[in-house]
């Protein structure tokens, strides 16, 4: 059996749907999903009806985790990683603290993730939140592939942000869209 790999770019945020109507970047820590955002990730679960996997990776960025558990329910384990979280350039890659984060997803494990689990260190923007050098990015990209590769599950979702997955396949994702990688 062939291992399968499948990336999927969350569902529209808030943070997407205010840049997209205005141009103008809002101040949306963890941004969660709009409505369209929810109809976006339902019609993913329909398309992925029947598509059985082992294990689903999500970041601990809301909008990822409101994809993942509303695409897939409790039909695969999900884990979450911090591996492919956004690259940190807007408010809304800020993320929220585990203790938060327990509380809101409390069939989810976050008990293994550092507080703040995001990108933290200078240099700051005028907003006061950290922004996150590209190298520093890169090292993640690579510290991901390299823990794919470890993973013994056959039947992989991994569920994401924009950024991040162009690093990785040399091509933007839709919201919801699903990209086949081969690692």
């Amino acid at each position: 059996m062939s291992r399968v790999i499948h990336l999927i770019r969350h569902g529209q945020s808030t943070f997407n749907a205010h840049f997209e109507a205005t141009g103008e970047a809002p101040i949306h820590f963890d941004a969660r999903l709009t409505e369209l955002g929810q109809a976006q990730v339902a019609a993913a679960r329909q398309r992925l009806n029947g598509t059985r996997y082992d294990l689903v990776i999500a970041t601990p960025l809301t909008r990822a985790i409101q994809t993942a558990q509303g695409i897939f329910g409790d039909t695969a384990p999900i884990v979450i990683s911090p591996l492919h979280r956004e690259w940190l350039n807007s408010s809304c890659d800020v993320g929220r603290s585990t203790r938060d984060l327990a509380a809101e997803f409390p069939t989810l494990d976050f008990a293994h993730l550092g507080d703040p689990w995001w990108h933290h260190q200078a240099p700051f923007n005028e907003h006061g939140f950290a922004r996150e050098p590209e190298q520093a990015l890169l090292d993640r990209v690579a510290a991901f592939k390299d823990m794919i590769a470890a993973r013994v599950e056959q039947r992989i979702a991994v569920v994401g942000h924009g950024d991040f997955f162009h690093r990785l396949l040399g091509r933007h994702l839709m919201n919801c869209e699903l990209a086949e990688w081969r690692g």
